[in-house]
């Protein structure tokens, strides 16, 4: 049995605990109020920025020749390694000359005996002119003689021809390279015979010093080029991996658009154009997959906003910029040119106002912000210039 004493405790106790159980349910939840979020912005300004645009490319040689042999023989020697880099006018091969020199001097040798006759048949001439004129000698004597000076001088103008000859025939013994750049595996060795019934192919040679970087843009875009550029000659740059330990870091190689074609690819829609870029350090090689950025113009004003900054939905894109609370608002924009470096707003931002950059995953219209401006830093006059996107006009 319970005793009276423990009873009451008990419903004394039961009773306490009911009446906090209301008490705690009929209390509401204070709300949580979330500390200004840190974040980074940039002031947007309508200005004239240079203007971009990025193409797929492929690079390929200035020059691609093909040596061959010009003249017959036997394969002497080979005077360069496969896949090295050669001079203008450096020895490539050498095929055997014994045949060629054998036949420059019996060349040589008939002219010596055709200036030999000359110089008889000369003094001929010249003793029978007074025997003639005295009417010693028959006139009909004389004139043998003076037409066989007469032929004497045409066999040694073509011994002369026959020498030239002889000689450039030797010197196709000797084969260079007809300019500078890398030579491809050779495709005959030593001991071969060359040059039989035709010319044969002996190696090839790439010229890499200046390499040209080809790429289609649409027919729309080149015409936008042609009517908005600032230049007359369009600046240009390819971007390369480096070698070794650079391999993560970028070699930026520098041209100009010389070659717009004058035909439309009924396929694509699309119009071949050339950059001729300055291959310093013999950085890319022909046949490589690049990009190739164009410079169009630093004439129009555009106000323009980082890539990341830039958010989609079903309603369109925007951006979250900064009110005068200091609180995220959304702003719903318009863009135009993009690029990997900036984008181009053409409706929904004014100058002055702030564009957020960091925190955005964070973000919600109305939540109080901590904002930094890093304009100076992260702006997009900052980025081109950090990423050597801003030409030199005045000095080119």
């Amino acid at each position: 049995m319970i005793s009276t004493t423990k009873f009451l405790f008990f419903t004394i106790l039961a009773t306490a605990l009911f009446i906090s159980g209301c008490e705690q349910k009929d209390q509401k939840p204070k709300a949580m109020t979330l500390p200004p979020l840190a974040v980074e912005a940039v002031t947007v300004e309508k200005k004239n920025y240079p203007i971009w645009l990025q193409f797929t490319g492929k690079t390929k040689a200035v020059k691609d020749l093909e040596i061959r042999a010009r003249v017959s023989g036997r394969l002497q020697k080979i005077y360069f390694k496969d896949g090295a880099y050669v001079k203008k006018g450096q020895k490539l091969f050498l095929i055997e000359q014994s045949e060629y020199k054998a036949k420059l001097d019996q060349a040589i040798a008939k002219k010596r005996q055709d200036l030999a006759s000359l110089k008889l048949a000369k003094a001929d001439v010249e003793r029978y002119k007074p025997l003639v004129k005295d009417g010693l000698a028959p006139r009909a004597t004389l004139e043998q003689h003076q037409a066989k000076y007469h032929e004497l001088k045409a066999a040694i103008a073509s011994d002369d021809a026959a020498i030239d000859n002889a000689r450039l025939e030797l010197s196709y013994t000797v084969i260079k390279a007809p300019v500078s750049g890398q030579v491809s595996a050779r495709q005959v060795d030593v001991g071969n015979l060359v040059g039989y019934g035709e010319s044969t192919l002996l190696t090839t040679v790439v010229s890499t010093d200046v390499i040209y970087a080809y790429f289609s843009p649409s027919e729309s875009v080149v015409q936008r080029i042609y009517k908005f550029r600032s230049r007359k000659e369009l600046p240009a740059f390819i971007e390369v991996r480096g070698q070794g330990e650079d391999v993560l870091k970028r070699k930026r190689l520098y041209g100009v658009v010389d070659f717009s074609n004058n035909t439309v690819d009924p396929l694509t829609s699309t119009i071949s154009m050339r950059a001729t870029i300055d291959n310093v350090g013999h950085a890319v090689y022909p046949g490589t997959f690049v990009y190739v950025n164009l410079f169009v113009t630093d004439k129009f004003n555009y106000i323009m906003v980082p890539p990341q900054a830039i958010f989609e939905d079903q309603l369109g894109r925007y951006v979250y910029t900064v009110d005068k609370d200091k609180k995220a608002q959304r702003t719903d924009v318009t863009t135009n040119l993009s690029t990997r470096y900036y984008v181009s707003i053409s409706k929904g931002l004014k100058d002055g106002q702030q564009v957020l950059i960091s925190g955005l995953m964070k973000l919600k219209p109305g939540r109080d912000l901590n904002v930094t401006d890093v304009t100076e830093t992260k702006g997009i006059m900052a980025v081109m210039k950090k990423n050597n996107l801003i030409p030199d006009l005045e000095n080119k």
